[in-house]
């Protein structure tokens, strides 16, 4: 079992580009730390740490974690257990369980040091052997955080866990004896290739929850505020398929892009059978999916259950979403769930009997991106999307990244003025240029949507484009700040005097 499981915990590790792990417990310490901190990095949970945070893989041996798991939702890719236990979607690995006695606690220890891998007792020891595997793989040091490991059952859970299907005397053993096994496994593993980092605010804590925080977050650039009685513009994160069909990498993705003050998240669906051709779908594409491109496409795609899990998971988070949807099929069957927008993306410009049927038929609101199109275009989608409740009006590049010679910010202002005309027209804006600057100019030049490219680290098997911004880094809070602060200083068109104002030189009565 060990060399296959092996690998097949390095496939999951190998969707993240950093180096670094946490191993999650339930200890209420772990409520202090920011969600963001989890997004691009490979998450172990144990027993039912992942309703605190979704999870890569879940490790547990009782048989009261079922339950609970099936509670919250599961929201890990694998589950290692010794249970029965059979998830919905995700996969499963059935690993033999060895209880700790009196007897066998050294033993239990030295099986650390091991290549074979059991479920131990004490659980977050198998979560770093996982960890130690990854570090095998990759080659190089991995940097271990171990949060909401407090060692106290009197200090109860995060707040996260609003019900313990847990049993109170397992709870009370379990967690209090851990501390002794952890200072051991802290000197056992000093010289190896797991770097571990205790989260908490114990003598033996590397970091507090806030010192974790400012590590990996940096410094949140102040936003600005929206000025009374603006109409607030409207920051869409673009996740593409940048979350591989994985539901946890998607739930992160979202998450962050909501934590860093999006006000939208996109996503895109097409009919891989009939959107690609055959030759496509047939070439060779390396991937963790398969050997050719068909593999790759049909994993991306999303299907009716994820797209509730987004629903739920958006309407919890106070977050809208939409997807660009390029092709007719997708567009029928993305209105069962009505979302606020339908997108248009640039890469079916072309697709003039698909564009002119959603014109015809559809009546909400839709975002149309024009990257690869000149003014002939403009004028055939002015007149044919006159019924629609809105036309977001998108000025774009498609080129990745887009020279700053070319974003051509000033077609945004003239689609303000063909706002005029047509007030159904709102002006927006699709960044594929580098940083905020661009963003900004439009809002200036009247944007009202904004959208930029997101992603969760780098892979080397994934067509990432350049300027896709790192959820895992500040970037893209500063981009919504940046954004935030254009329309805070472009304020209103009406001249006026302000409270801030005041004459130096005031004509009295006198004069």
């Amino acid at each position: 079992m060990t060399e296959h499981f092996s690998k097949q915990v390095g496939d999951i590790a190998s969707i993240y580009g950093t180096d670094t792990i946490f191993i999650l417990g339930k200890g209420p310490s772990i409520d202090a730390i920011d969600p963001r901190v989890f997004a691009g990095s490979l998450v172990i949970a144990l027993n039912d740490a992942e309703r605190i945070a979704p999870a890569d893989i879940t490790l547990f041996h009782a048989d009261w974690v079922p339950a609970s798991l099936r509670s919250g939702g599961e929201r890990s890719r694998l589950y290692v257990t010794s249970t029965g236990f059979q998830p919905l979607k995700a996969e499963v690995v059935r690993a033999p369980y060895i209880p700790l006695t009196q007897d066998t606690s050294d033993l239990m220890m030295q099986r650390l040091l091991s290549p074979d891998f059991a479920l131990e007792e004490v659980l977050f020891l198998s979560a770093l052997k996982l960890a130690r595997y990854v570090a095998e793989q990759r080659g190089r040091m991995q940097t271990v955080y171990m949060v909401g490991f407090d060692f106290s059952s009197r200090l109860g859970y995060s707040h996260s866990i609003t019900s313990d299907y847990a049993p109170e005397n397992e709870r009370t053993l379990k967690i209090d004896i851990q501390e002794f096994f952890f200072l051991n496994t802290l000197y056992m593993l000093r010289d190896s290739n797991v770097d571990i980092q205790h989260v908490g605010n114990q003598p033996f804590s590397k970091l507090s929850p806030v010192e974790l925080n400012e590590k990996l977050l940096q410094r949140d650039v102040p936003a600005g505020g929206d000025r009374p009685g603006t109409v607030r513009v409207k920051v869409v994160a673009e996740l593409t398929t940048n979350h591989f069909g994985d539901r946890s990498r998607l739930e992160r993705m979202i998450r962050a892009a909501a934590a860093s003050g999006a006000d939208i998240v996109k996503l895109q669906k097409r009919d891989v059978d009939t959107f690609y051709t055959p030759e496509q779908l047939a070439a060779p594409y390396v991937s963790p999916f398969g050997k050719t491109f068909a593999d790759y496409r049909y994993q991306l795609e999303l299907d009716r259950d994820d797209f509730n899990f987004v629903d739920d998971l958006c309407r919890r988070l106070g977050i809208n979403w939409f997807a660009s949807v390029l092709d007719k099929p997708s567009f029928e069957w993305m209105q069962q769930f009505n979302p606020p927008f339908m997108k248009l993306p640039s890469t079916i410009s072309e697709h003039t009997d698909y564009l002119a049927h959603v014109a015809q038929v559809y009546r909400g609101a839709v975002v149309l991106s024009t990257g690869m199109t000149d003014t002939a275009y403009e004028n055939w989608v002015v007149e044919s999307f006159q019924n629609c409740e809105q036309l977001y009006l998108m000025q774009c590049n498609s080129a990745y990244p887009t020279p700053l010679t070319d974003c051509h910010v000033g077609v945004v202002r003239h689609y303000h003025e063909l706002s005029r005309r047509h007030p159904h027209i709102i002006p927006a804006y699709s960044s594929h240029d580098f940083g905020w600057l661009a963003s900004a100019l439009a809002v200036a030049a009247g944007a009202r949507m904004v959208e930029k490219h997101v992603k969760l680290g780098n892979t080397e098997w994934a067509h990432f484009d350049a300027v896709a911004v790192d959820l895992t880094t500040p970037a893209f809070k500063e981009y919504v700040d940046g954004v935030r602060q254009a329309q805070t200083i472009v304020g209103s068109d009406e001249k006026q005097v302000n409270a801030s104002e005041h004459h130096k030189y005031r004509v009295t009565a006198n004069d």
